[in-house]
């Protein structure tokens, strides 16, 4: 399941519909609009199977969130490439399959992804 963030456009959100992904949007699609605090949308990908949750709110970059359920992707760069950036992300050989993103937590940049793993004691990087 690809989740999607209040804080992403609706438009950036239409172009990955449009690109035959199926992300469902926190506040519109699932959950409530009211969900700031970034402890209750974890609380919910918990009780989701093999969720990738994609937010530009840089609070879930932390080691800490690390969770062999789920991965979380902090996407930086200019707000019109949001969509662009996930594709991206989900294309990219190491993040391909929900398998290989289960237990990170990322971050997207222009240069490329950094990002915290289970069982790692440093953070990974990787080029584009």
């Amino acid at each position: 399941m690809i989740l999607i963030d209040h804080n992403i456009p609706a438009q950036q959100v239409a172009l990955l519909r449009q690109a035959h992904l199926r992300p469902q949007q926190i506040g519109r699609d699932i959950g409530r609009p009211e969900w700031q605090d970034y402890e209750e949308i974890l609380r919910y990908l918990h009780r989701l199977k093999a969720p990738t949750f994609f937010t530009r709110d840089e609070d879930f970059f932390r080691r800490r969130l690390c969770h062999q359920n789920y991965c979380l992707v902090f996407v930086t760069g200019l707000v019109i490439d949001t969509a662009k950036d996930i594709r991206r992300f989900l294309r990219f050989p190491l993040f391909r399959t929900k398998r290989l993103r289960m237990g990170k937590v990322v971050r997207t940049s222009s240069s490329g992804i950094v990002w915290w793993e289970i069982g790692k004691v440093s953070l990974q990087r990787e080029a584009w």
